[in-house]
């Protein structure tokens, strides 16, 4: 069989160039081009070239020691680094903070839109992402050190509106990776974990004149692969290199597992239960602000914890969590086999996931972080002399519905104790997170503020949340002292209006009983009456209303608010990932126009979702009353501002 663009690893990376452009793939360890790596390593050990490369790449790659993109860590090798993440790669990490190569940071859903629009030949990326933090030019423009002079970000203002404009530039080499490959340089991906950027790679390189380089696992006879299974068609490789098997695992945590490719599902009573510590305590209390119907991306390190709650609660069903890579549903993994996960639904490639990210398609994030200041603004990616990166976290935190923020109080040698439904400090950590002003913006409570974002932060002893106003303390945990164990440890004290107690539950092992609180429609926890405006807030995301026996304890509770008042009130009506059964859905909107006739001056519902606002408008049309659904809270209020 002729082999044609099959060539050996040494062979292909001697076409790359001083001075080159390269591009990589990979998410953690997972399609991570190692065989490559270590070839482009070793050819620079041993001769010197190629020499002052601009590296990019768009999820970090590594292992957080040797391997990824830790082998380019070399200075000489690499000039300029383009990257989302550095935490995963301390070589190249260190060569950026000892200021030995240009360093810039950059949100990973911008650099994958990049790739895009470098291959359709526009001038650069622009993006509403970052506006407000560092990536922002007014404020640090992505730049990770004083070597990085360039500026590759603008603001530029567009029918009104700012916007980030992140500037294209040519790639030379993209190293790619798929599990099979024929003679031609057609390529398979059926035992791999993402479907990643390797195709807007593939052709960002080929149109901008450079060359494609693909890492495979094997090589099949020309014109036997299923042509509709072809990720990248040959036209776009120029060579194929077969790896290594160690050169070539699933991820850095598995070398093969069926599963975490779609090939197969697996018990979910495999997925073991977390002990119950102080992280644990963090997760089930993220997971209680969980919405059903809800899709929510989960971050890397204690967020993931997150999904492994859901999973012992048994509400995985209720959910969708999505990886920023392009994982929908299923139970994400942590650890070393991070970005990947079993039983899910379906997997896109990496740009896309993002285009459903920033557009707004996320009704939840759960993220960590480092640092939290007075304006609810959080430092993720850079602390003391650590460059982390932000990675997907602007492009995410920026533009999920909700936000919850989770992490411990403390770091640095925190030691707690668990007890009866409630937790003492044993010794606390050595670095308070809650700062006077965080050393980086990666999320901007300003600007979360203004867009009336939901925004939650939550610690193992007491919950934040956004307000106008900056950061408000809303929950203490039973056993926990609020002024020596919390005010006495923050630089500045946060809002305090009301008060409450976290759920002694959260703290004892039994779980939580999040299935059952979820099905229940929980209406009297959803309305509320502010008697200043005359309005009624009605919070009715994530309801499910199934029986007619919920439509009438709707009406009830609605009654038991409104009837006392003896007038008319303005309403405000959230249906964010609402839902009623079939069989009950012309009951419950007989009972929405008997509440709108009976107790409303004006009202205003809303929802993300184009299909709900369609069907509610038509179906409330239809029985004469206020039919106008909007696509916001802001656009709603604002409808009753202006009556």
């Amino acid at each position: 069989m002729a082999l044609r663009k099959v060539i050996p690893a040494a062979d292909a990376v001697a076409l790359i160039q001083d001075g080159d452009v390269l591009a990589t793939t990979g998410y953690g360890g997972n399609g991570t081009p190692d065989q490559l790596f270590v070839e482009l390593e070793k050819r620079f050990l041993e001769t010197g070239h190629p020499r002052d490369l601009t590296l990019v790449y768009a999820g970090g790659q590594g292992d957080g020691k040797e391997k990824g993109l830790n082998r380019l860590g070399h200075e000489g090798l690499l000039k300029r680094v383009i990257g989302g993440h550095y935490g995963l790669m301390p070589k190249v990490e260190k060569l950026a903070d000892e200021n030995r190569i240009e360093a810039y940071n950059l949100p990973e859903g911008v650099i994958t839109h990049l790739y895009r629009d470098i291959a359709a030949g526009k001038p650069g990326t622009l993006s509403k992402v970052g506006i407000g933090t560092f990536v922002d030019p007014r404020i640090e423009g992505g730049k990770v050190n004083t070597a990085a002079v360039e500026d590759i970000v603008e603001v530029v203002t567009l029918g009104g509106e700012e916007c980030l404009f992140f500037k294209a530039f040519p790639i030379n080499v993209a190293f790619v990776r798929g599990t099979t490959a024929d003679p031609n340089g057609n390529i398979t991906t059926e035992k791999e974990s993402l479907r990643l950027e390797d195709l807007s790679m593939a052709l960002a390189a080929k149109n901008s004149g450079g060359i494609v380089l693909c890492q495979v696992e094997r090589v099949a006879e020309a014109g036997s692969l299923d042509a509709r299974r072809v990720r990248i068609p040959g036209t776009l490789v120029d060579s194929v290199v077969v790896a290594e098997p160690e050169h070539h695992t699933q991820n850095y945590g598995t070398g093969y597992n069926p599963a975490l490719s779609g090939e197969m599902r697996v018990p979910l009573e495999s997925v073991p239960s977390l002990p119950l510590d102080e992280k644990k305590v963090i997760a089930r209390r993220a997971a209680m602000e969980l919405l059903p119907n809800s899709v929510i991306n989960l971050g890397i390190g204690l967020p993931d914890a997150v999904g492994r709650v859901a999973n012992e609660e048994r509400i995985q069903d209720l959910l969708t969590f999505i990886i920023d890579p392009g994982v929908f549903g299923g139970v994400p993994l942590g650890g070393l086999d991070f970005g990947a996960a079993v039983n899910f639904s379906a997997t896109i490639d990496h740009p896309y996931a993002f285009d459903f990210i920033d557009g707004g398609g996320l009704d939840a994030a759960c993220l960590g972080f480092a640092e939290c200041d007075r304006t609810g603004s959080i430092n993720a990616s850079r602390f003391a002399n650590r460059v982390a990166g932000c990675g997907g976290f602007i492009n995410i935190s920026q533009n999920a519905k909700t936000v919850l923020f989770v992490g411990t109080f403390s770091s640095g040698g925190l030691e707690v104790e668990l007890g009866d439904g409630e937790i003492s400090i044993l010794k606390e950590g050595k670095f308070s997170k809650f700062v006077d002003a965080v050393g980086q913006i990666t999320f901007s409570g300003p600007v979360a503020s203004e867009a009336e974002q939901q925004v939650w932060y939550i610690t193992e002893r007491c919950v934040f949340r956004l307000s106008r106003d900056g950061l408000e303390l809303i929950e203490v945990a039973p056993g926990i002292d609020l002024e020596k164990d919390i005010l006495a440890r923050m630089p500045f004290e946060p809002i305090m209006r009301h008060v409450g107690a976290m759920d002694a539950a959260l703290f004892r092992k039994p779980t939580l009983g999040l299935r059952d609180h979820m099905l229940d429609i929980h209406i009297e926890d959803r309305l509320s009456y502010d008697a200043e405006s005359n309005t009624i807030f009605m919070n009715y995301a994530g309801m499910r209303v199934r029986s007619s026996e919920d439509v009438k304890r709707i009406i009830e509770a609605v009654d038991k608010l409104l009837a006392p008042l003896g007038k008319r009130v303005n309403s405000i009506v959230n249906y964010d990932s609402f839902e009623a059964d079939p069989d009950v859905m012309e009951e419950y909107l007989d009972a929405v126009r008997y509440v709108e006739k009976t107790y409303y001056l004006k009202v205003s519902r809303y929802t993300t979702s184009g299909f709900m606002r369609l069907k509610l408008g038509k179906e409330l049309s239809e029985r004469r009353v206020s039919s106008h659904v909007f696509e916001s809270r802001r656009e709603a209020r604002k409808n009753l501002e202006e009556v």
